[in-house]
């Protein structure tokens, strides 16, 4: 390894604390490795040098074939529920905990089987990879809480699904990998020595402040129900559907994790849903608050020994602070709606709720619309009349908003311009599994910048075709 690589620090804090949650394991080879994409600034930001990571021992490190010495790479276990049904043993089946990179984990996606792949390949391939490039880039870029994507590499390898597809390693990092999935884990084994090794593993890298509290895992819950009331608000209100909101892809740090069926909404409706999986429309767009206090109980439950030695005893404790989620997600969802209208604190909220009527009842395309919105502000509403069937309602709605004052600088600081369009993303991913990457790196670059208009990218905020358009797992 040259002197580049053996200067990258790994640790293994979470191999070393639970290695009852783990299994040491290695990436499968890379026959012939070839980078894809590669995040120069978050690399940099981690101290590792984008140049060496293009090299034939920065691209080994990237897909886990060669880590530095003193590196302990492990496929986590967890547990979860997957569309309602509980699943005890699931666990990284085609992905590695590297370790950890400072504050953040770095982690794999496609490195092979493990102990915990369930009869699969562990493989991943290059399009799905690509996808959560390309949405993760997006998310942080519009200020969303996310894992983020450090690179993806081509590994050489050809993948079966339908037909052969090239296979792809994603590196990523996360504040952390622990999800709601982890304690659940641990609770079924009614081991409460390691049920409080996890908990204060989880407080020591999220929330120190929770282990002075008087009831620690209490502290710990509360965080947790008010990052991800934060988290979802911040989806709704800029279109995203995650997909699969499991219990295993709730993270405990409040970060968006799991970019499978995810897409963003072109026509606002809250009974929208991209994933081929979701056939009874779980996860839809109006119901994620929902599905995400429902996971947060599951949380509860997992915790209630650590709130109180007698279960029972714990539950009213519990229950009061699962109770505050939707409180907490209606105040930052409302908050944010004002900032989309460019309205302050004091404004009527039935602009707000009139005008959640509005976009149910005429669809139209959901960042278009509120990006034109702005143009209204300054007394152009043409753009955003354009999109709408409803006229008289909309002009009646227009009016008294612009009573109201709207600021639309600081609506356009929040509205973004670009966001990942469903045909474009699709378009970049069929593109790059040929072996032609400029539409990817063209989306990228957009996306990087969403609230930026610029010349010559119409076509990166005009709406899409109207055609039903329906994601998969990529696994």
């Amino acid at each position: 390894m040259s002197s580049t690589s053996t200067a990258v620090q790994l640790e293994h804090r979470f191999a070393d604390a639970l290695p009852e949650l783990s299994v040491p394991w290695q990436a499968d080879e890379a026959p012939d490795p070839r980078l894809l994409a590669l995040d120069d600034a978050l690399a940099a930001s981690l101290g590792l040098d984008p140049a060496w990571l293009r090299t034939p021992s920065g691209l080994a490190f990237l897909t886990g074939t060669q880590v530095p010495d003193g590196a302990r790479p492990v496929a986590q276990g967890y547990a979860g529920h997957q569309f309602g049904n509980y699943s005890p043993r699931l666990g990284d089946g085609r992905a590695l905990l590297l370790g950890e990179l400072g504050e953040v984990d770095l982690h794999l996606k496609g490195s092979g089987r493990t102990p915990w792949s369930r009869g699969g390949d562990g493989l991943a391939v290059v399009g799905p990879m690509l996808r959560e490039f390309v949405i993760s880039t997006a998310m942080h870029a519009l200020g969303i809480p996310t894992t983020r994507s450090l690179a993806v590499v081509a590994t050489g390898r050809a993948v079966q699904r339908e037909t052969p597809q090239p296979g792809a390693v994603l590196a990523r990092t996360a504040a952390s990998h622990l999800r709601v999935g982890s304690f659940q884990l641990v609770r079924a084994t009614d081991d409460l020595d390691l049920l409080r090794r996890l908990l204060d593993h989880a407080i020591a890298r999220h929330v120190p402040a929770a282990a002075d509290a008087e009831v620690p895992a209490l502290a710990l819950y509360d965080h947790v129900v008010g990052v991800q009331a934060e988290l979802v608000a911040q989806w709704m209100l800029v279109g995203f559907v995650h997909g699969v909101m499991n219990t295993d892809n709730m993270t405990i740090s409040g970060e968006t994790i799991d970019y499978g069926p995810c897409a963003f909404l072109d026509a606002h409706d809250a009974d929208t849903v991209f994933s081929s999986i979701d056939s009874g429309g779980r996860y839809r767009y109006g119901n994620q608050p929902l599905a995400a206090q429902w996971n947060l109980a599951r949380l509860a439950e997992a915790l209630l020994p650590l709130i109180d030695a007698d279960a029972e005893a714990a539950i009213p404790s519990a229950v009061a602070v699962l109770e505050t989620f939707l409180p907490r997600y209606e105040a930052a969802w409302t908050a944010g709606m004002r900032a989309k209208l460019g309205l302050g604190d004091g404004a009527d909220p039935q602009l707000v709720s009139d005008l959640q009527a509005l976009l149910e009842a005429n669809h139209p395309d959901h960042t278009g619309f509120f990006r034109a919105l702005g143009a209204a502000a300054r007394g152009d509403a043409e753009p955003v009349r354009e999109l709408v069937l409803d006229l008289a309602g909309l002009d009646a709605w227009l009016e008294r908003w612009r009573a109201a004052g709207p600021d639309a600088e600081a609506m356009e600081r929040v509205n973004p311009v670009y966001a990942p369009r469903n045909h474009l993303v699709q378009e970049a991913l069929d593109a790059a599994t040929t072996g032609d990457l400029a539409p990817f790196d063209q989306l990228v670059e957009v996306l990087r910048h969403p609230y930026d208009e610029r010349p010559g990218l119409e076509r990166y905020a005009a709406p899409g075709p109207d055609a039903t358009y329906v994601t998969y797992c990529g696994t």
